[in-house]
């Protein structure tokens, strides 16, 4: 009898050491759990960064050329793009990216069954924001983009001899540059936490490379240059 007193007595003086003993378990399991969230939350802000390379291909509308001898469609032959960009997630639903796309296409003349063309090339630096439809978090982030750069234009082969249409223009082994607007949309897909794969759709905007295709005299350019490009990429984040 005495010795059943004496464990009851014991356990209610051990009883609210026991209770305050499970409440600290208790927090501590939840400070753990929360502090574990948030240094999950914590690593994947920390990709601010996204570096990659892209291929694609790029299309062209063609431009024209009249001249008193007759009119010509000119343009940029259509041809492989590759490319690299890099990114900095600046806020939750807003992104920059600075990129530069090669595209290997010639510069060309073509009326009725008259064509001649020059080897050329084209290098694009810009600048484009992202505005993201979702935030960091997900997995799948579409977007649209915008962005302001330059192109340079470039031949790397001599003007063709005789020329294919000299009283309506001339093709000449030159460079240019001219000033570039983008346009366009595309997703990106997490694969892994350092992984990410995109699509994306741009269009290149640039002026007619008059110093490329030249007009004859009294002869004048029409057209704005549209390189329409689709791209396949991966990128890293960190």
């Amino acid at each position: 009898m005495f010795q059943v007193q004496y464990a009851s007595h014991a356990e209610a003086r051990l009883a609210p050491q026991v209770a305050r003993a499970r409440g600290l378990l208790s927090t501590s399991s939840v400070g753990l759990k929360v502090l574990a969230g948030l240094l999950c939350a914590g690593a994947c802000l920390a990709q601010q960064y996204e570096l990659g390379g892209a291929f694609g291909y790029g299309v062209y509308t063609d431009g024209s050329v009249i001249s008193p001898g007759g009119t010509a469609t000119t343009g940029i032959r259509n041809r492989f793009a590759t490319g690299v960009v890099f990114c900095e997630n600046l806020f939750e639903h807003v992104s920059g990216e600075m990129r530069y796309l090669y595209h290997d296409g010639d510069p060309f003349l073509s009326t009725g069954t008259v064509r001649g063309n020059i080897q050329g090339q084209s290098h694009a630096f810009n600048y484009d924001v992202l505005f993201q439809a979702r935030g960091r978090q997900s997995r799948l982030r579409p977007y649209f983009a915008v962005g302001v750069g330059a192109k340079y234009y470039v031949t790397t082969g001599p003007a063709p001899v005789p020329q294919p249409m000299p009283k309506i223009a001339g093709l000449v082994a030159t460079n240019q540059w001219r000033a570039l607007a983008t346009v366009g949309a595309g997703a990106k897909y997490r694969l892994t936490d350092h992984i990410l794969m995109r699509v994306d759709f741009r269009d290149y905007i640039t002026p007619f490379p008059t110093h490329l295709i030249v007009p004859a005299a009294n002869g004048t350019d029409k057209g704005i240059f549209h390189q329409f490009t689709p791209l396949f990429g991966v990128s890293y984040l960190f």
